[in-house]
């Protein structure tokens, strides 16, 4: 549950960041990136910020779902205690 959180909340937050860096900073924008990470993104409107923020999330969960069994099985067979 805290990886999930963790990655969740660490992906979303960085997702905001980087919505907020491409408004101040035009020209250096990535959001063309986001077009092809996130279905259903379009650059930018509320609902489609929020999709964003939704799939972001979900991806981070995604991932601690995938890493975390694969690191305490890997931890487990190298003789480490630590879990994730």
């Amino acid at each position: 549950m805290a990886l999930g959180m963790s990655l969740g909340l660490f992906l979303a937050v960085t997702f905001v960041l980087c919505v907020g860096f491409d408004l101040l900073f035009p020209g250096k924008a990535m959001y063309e990136s986001w077009l092809r990470l996130l279905p259903g993104f379009t650059w930018l409107s509320w609902p489609s910020f929020l999709l964003g923020l939704a799939e972001s999330f979900a991806y981070g969960w995604y991932v601690a779902l995938v890493f975390g069994p694969l690191y305490n099985f890997f931890a487990a067979r190298s003789g480490r205690r630590e879990r994730a």
